[in-house]
């Protein structure tokens, strides 16, 4: 009964309503100084370091769970997933996105030989919105996919074996998992001709919304759950019940699950003990090479996970 009153209290903290749209907009704010530098990859990368330790702090003094707060063994591993899978691939990606666009330009002024379908006579702005809707249509479905296809979940479940959320553990995927998402998610914005810095924006705005959406921290998010993938909404998609994990697939916003019916938000309080019933290898190359494996596989795999 008292861990209950406890985290009532915290969440009647007036500012468990003014975090989430704050460290947003800051990050939003930092990306646009980042982005619009000489060094923007540097200087976004500053930007989101910078944002994780303000988490992680925050983490400290208004958890939203505290039992979430005691070490798992993983601190080490998940770093290593977050510099040495999910940021060389995004970092791959924008480097063959920038020489290819940058050749092909040169070669062809008429933008890389492709029909000219991108409106970039739009504002920037204006640009990123339609972007992140085209580009959340592939990470929906990428993301749907490795949950109900047994062939991608094989590498998803390692996102999904984490057994308490929190920023470190944001960037925990398999290299496989993150290049079938950055396929899905920007193919689609190259091949209408979309120009570089809608490409970063996409990485950037998406980069923010992850360490959102694993933080342990108490934030009201109210009527933004219908908009925007909030730590309210990831908190369910990390559920063990299939009928509460297998929903909110969106990745930075949630139209595509409202439209196909996976939106989930009911009226309570999402659970605390949260991971897979497969077993996951211990330590970041086994954790690699598991999925590869029959037997690795069938660890995974087992019937009572999904």
């Amino acid at each position: 009964m008292a861990s209950v009153t406890q985290a009532a209290s915290r969440s009647s903290n007036p500012l468990s309503w003014l975090l989430w749209p704050l460290l947003y907009g800051s990050g939003l704010l930092g990306a646009h100084e980042a982005l619009t530098s000489s060094h923007p990859v540097l200087w976004f990368n500053v930007v989101y370091v910078s944002l994780a330790l303000v988490i992680g702090m925050l983490e400290r003094w208004m958890p939203h769970e505290r039992q979430w707060l005691e070490a798992d063994g993983e601190t080490a591993t998940n770093l290593a997933h977050t510099l040495l899978t999910k940021g060389l691939v995004q970092l791959a990606v924008v480097t063959v996105t920038s020489a290819t666009m940058l050749t092909a330009t040169a070669v062809d002024p008429a933008n890389r030989g492709l029909p000219q379908l991108w409106p970039e006579h739009w504002p920037l702005a204006a640009q990123v919105v339609l972007a992140l809707a085209i580009a959340e249509l592939g990470l929906y479905a990428a993301h749907r996919i490795a949950h109900e296809w047994p062939a991608f979940w094989r590498f998803h479940a390692l996102h999904h074996s984490v057994t308490r959320l929190w920023v470190v553990n944001t960037g925990r995927f398999h290299i496989v998992d993150t290049c079938f998402k950055a396929a899905l998610g920007q193919l689609p914005l190259y091949l209408l001709g979309a120009p570089l810095p809608v490409f970063l924006w996409i990485s950037a705005v998406t980069a923010i919304t992850g360490l959102l959406t694993h933080c342990n921290v108490v934030m009201r998010t109210g009527p933004l759950d219908y908009v925007f993938s909030t730590p309210a909404l990831h908190r369910w998609h990390h559920s063990r019940i299939p009928a509460e994990g297998n929903r909110n697939y969106g990745e930075n916003f949630v139209l595509w699950d409202q439209l196909f019916g996976t939106y989930f938000n009911p009226p309570r309080r999402p659970p605390a003990d949260i991971g897979i019933d497969g077993a996951i290898a211990k330590g970041f190359l086994p954790q690699l090479a598991q999925p590869f494996s029959a037997a690795g596989a069938r660890a995974l795999m087992d019937p009572a996970s999904r």
